[in-house]
């Protein structure tokens, strides 16, 4: 039927939703109930009046009603309570809800009662308030068709909402929220519900003291997974239970959260910890993940996926993207949830991640067997390739003559660059090969009841103290307590010109030598070449050789002849486990030395760019991207000055000294970094965001005026008439509600952060500074003291407070 046969007396305007021939014209939540109901889910008995029906009220008036009464008379029971619930076509869409604005008229009984609650949905769509929402819309008022659903009443015990995934985070958990009643107190009138997280089958929140049976609420969480798995799509589910079965009143699709990336720095933080300088950023950084992509594309292919998009800088942080390892693991066969165990964010509770594969897994099948003996006779190949790359690496000098130009340096660093990356692959599988071997051995010593805490791995291994700096240390100490007392100050003094003139110690200074010659490419952070690595602070290390400590306890971990059972298997696990220890730590020392050698090329570069009066000291090109510097060598970097970009990355890198810094980030939007505070409030994130305002408590419409724009919206709950504060507020803190409360809806809908049900929001002061995390649900106060400081470290992302 089209939209413009208005006709009344030619159309049916009523349908059950079992209807064979169900017109389209019946609104979005009204299909989402018929998609229920054709797979056998239990909902209340119900019929819908077309949006038909509505376009014909609104030229026809009287004779639409008439007609209705007519229809109706053939369908409803007297004696039965009805609900009269909104079903527009724009209704339940992803991007606007239109919570709240439209009415749910519930416990009707009686023909007119129905009329009238129909007449009064209609009529509702002219509202003001709804043509305030249709304003902030993409949609214009035509747009707009009404439907009506006429729905049998079941008179609940309890009520509630479920989330097939955590609509704030994406993580893969169910979330349920439910109210003793009907569920309208979850969204109009601000009452605050009990909640339970369910993971992966183990709780991890359930309410104290809940009046509502957890094994209904087990019930919701089987059926929310049975939905999820029959139409393929993330849910968000009202339902109602009537102390005997489990009804579902709507289904909505929330599959805009499915694959939303999710950043963690558990990783990275231990190769690269603390603010990473922009040059380190630009060329060490991004060799890991292409080092990655490449090990990977050996077992299932190529992979699309960017290398550069699997780690990201937040306040110059490294942080890996978990979302993009949830890809790679969908391209392996392996389910995308899997990565939150590699997060290590699993609250106490959770069950087990699902980690069967899926058939896709299978196709890799020739792949991962030829990787398999790849690696298994990879020990050959890397006794034949390390010391070439050795060798290579070694004839790249550390000092460059005065003549070499600027792009012949930048070609050099991209020759050792390329080195590098080479070294990080082999890097890689030997460390990922020693762990194999490790977690093989150590299961096979703990049947002969042997920890391998206890167990000299490596006795007798002499190639490792090559690598092995503290062995190399003691033993020069042990030659400096036998030199004169003299000497010995001036070792300790840490003058290394000095000591390299004394005479009489030549073996010493020889050994000292071969120390720098072995180890001088170490550094604090190895994967960091902006910091000064051993060579570059000879001084230091002579004070070191001085006070390193000589005693230690004598080695009586158990030997590999000592165990009770030696078969020809574990003597092979024990030779593997060796052999790839080696050559981690081969190929880690390498990578270090070739990270130090594009630190010495830079530097080269940055003095004679210090000469053109274009920087200040040669320490000062790390703050510069390595693009940046390129375009500069050619010419290209226009209007900008190498002096004013340094200046800049140096006033940002303190600022972002000061930043507390998550450890899982969701989304992209960057952390504010945040002041210290003087106390915190819990609550529950219902909307996603960071902010930190000026706190401004609104308990009716009386405090409406006190809201500047910018500010925190405090609140006791919110309904409808509320709206028109979410305008201007930057975030928004209510003291009740949940996930489906009016005030986190519409929050979600203005992309402002928001945080219930926090116990004593209405207690904080009027016109306090605080931080809210609507992910985590944290409330951090600051204090009217805190503005200097926040003014100080605010960047983008931050507002700027003034003292009102």
């Amino acid at each position: 039927m089209k939209d413009g046969d208005l006709k009344p007396a030619k159309s049916k305007f009523i349908f059950h939703l079992d209807h064979r021939r169900l017109p389209g014209c019946i609104g979005n939540k009204a299909a989402n109930l018929q998609r229920l109901k054709n797979k056998k889910y239990l909902i209340p008995d119900t019929y819908v009046c077309t949006w038909i029906a509505y376009l014909a009220y609104l030229e026809c008036g009287q004779i639409v009603l008439d007609q209705i009464r007519n229809e109706l008379s053939q369908i409803i029971n007297p004696q039965k309570f009805y609900a009269i619930r909104s079903s527009a076509n724009l209704e339940d869409e992803l991007n606007h809800s239109f919570a709240g604005q439209f009415n749910s008229i519930l416990d009707l009984q009686g023909i007119d009662d129905i009329i009238q609650a129909i007449q009064n949905v209609w009529d509702h769509t002219r509202s003001e308030a709804v043509e305030t929402y249709l304003n902030k819309t993409v949609f214009a008022k035509q747009d707009l068709k009404m439907a009506v659903i006429i729905q049998e009443m079941i008179q609940p015990v309890a009520s509630g909402v479920a989330f097939s995934k955590n609509p704030i985070t994406s993580l893969d958990e169910v979330l349920v929220e439910a109210v003793l009643g009907k569920g309208t107190t979850l969204v109009q009138e601000g009452v605050t519900p009990f909640r339970w997280i369910n993971k992966w089958g183990g709780w991890t929140q359930v309410p104290e003291n809940s009046p509502i049976p957890l094994n209904w609420i087990q019930e919701v969480v089987q059926e929310t997974k049975k939905i999820v798995k029959t139409y393929k799509m993330e849910a968000d589910l009202e339902w109602v239970h009537d102390g005997k079965n489990l009804y579902w009143l709507q289904l909505r699709d929330i599959t805009s959260i499915n694959k939303e990336n999710i950043y963690s720095n558990k990783m990275a933080r231990e190769m690269s910890p603390g603010l990473i300088k922009p040059l380190v950023w630009s060329v060490a950084i991004p060799i890991m993940p292409r080092t990655l992509i490449k090990l990977l594309s050996e077992v299932c292919g190529e992979i699309s996926i960017p290398a550069d998009r699997l780690v990201k800088s937040f306040h110059y942080r490294a942080y890996y993207n978990m979302g993009a390892v949830g890809d790679i693991l969908e391209i392996l066969g392996l389910p995308r949830e899997s990565f939150e165990m590699m997060l290590g964010i699993l609250p106490p509770g959770a069950g087990r991640p699902p980690m069967r594969p899926n058939l896709q897994i299978f196709r890799f099948t020739p792949r991962t067997l030829r990787f398999l003996i790849d690696k298994w006779t990879i020990a050959s190949k890397f006794e034949k390739v390390f010391p070439q790359l050795y060798d290579q690496i070694h004839k790249f000098p550390l000092q460059l003559p005065a003549e070499v130009t600027q792009a012949q340096i930048m070609d050099r660093i991209d020759q050792v660059v390329r080195f590098t990356e080479e070294i990080t692959y082999f890097t890689f599988v030997s460390i990922l090969l020693m762990q194999i071997y490790n977690a093989l051995l150590r299961s096979r010593l703990k049947k002969q009841r042997v920890d391998i805490q206890d167990f000299d791995l490596m006795e007798g291994m002499h190639a490792l103290e090559q690598y092995d700096p503290g062995s190399k240390l003691k033993a020069l100490n042990r030659q400096y307590l036998e030199l004169d007392q003299d000497i010995r100050q001036v070792i300790e003094k840490g003058d290394f010109e000095t000591f390299q003139k004394i005479e009489g110690i030549d073996s010493f200074q020889r050994q000292v030598s071969e120390f720098f010659d072995l180890f001088g490419h170490l550094s604090d952070t190895t994967t960091n070449f902006s910091t000064v690595p051993w060579r570059e602070m000879p001084g230091l290390i002579l004070r070191l050789i001085a006070s390193y400590p000589n005693s230690g306890e004598t080695n009586s971990r158990l030997r590999f002849e000592d165990l009770p059972n030696k078969n020809w298997s574990l003597k092979l696990l024990y030779q593997r486990s060796r052999q790839f220890r080696l050559y981690r730590e081969k190929s880690s020392s390498l990578y270090t030395y070739s990270l130090m050698t594009v630190r010495a090329y830079y530097l080269a570069l940055a003095e004679r760019l210090v000469d053109c009066g274009h920087l200040q000291n040669p320490e000062d090109i790390f703050y510069l991207y390595d693009a940046e510097i390129r375009a500069y060598i050619t010419g290209e970097l226009a209007g900008k000055s190498l002096l004013d970009l340094v200046c800049q990355r140096k006033v940002e890198m303190e600022r972002c000294q000061e930043a507390i810094m998550p450890e899982v980030i969701f989304g992209e939007e960057i952390p504010l970094i945040i002041a210290a505070y003087t106390s915190r409030l819990t609550g529950t994130p219902t909307s996603k965001g960071y902010y930190m305002g000026v706190t401004r408590i609104v308990k009716g419409i009386q405090d409406f005026h006190k809201l500047n724009p910018g500010d925190i919206l405090v609140i006791p709950y919110s309904d409808a008439s509320w709206t028109p504060l979410f305008a201007n507020a930057g975030a928004v803190i209510a003291e009740s509600g949940g996930i489906l409360s009016h005030s986190s809806i519409i929050a979600r809908e203005y992309k402002i952060p928001a945080v219930v049900s926090v116990s004593g929001a209405l207690q904080m002061e009027d016109g306090v500074i605080v931080t809210v995390d609507g992910f985590k649900g944290d409330i951090l106060i600051h204090g009217r003291d805190a503005i200097e400081q926040i003014n100080r470290i605010s960047q983008k992302g931050c507002i700027e407070i003034e003292n009102d």
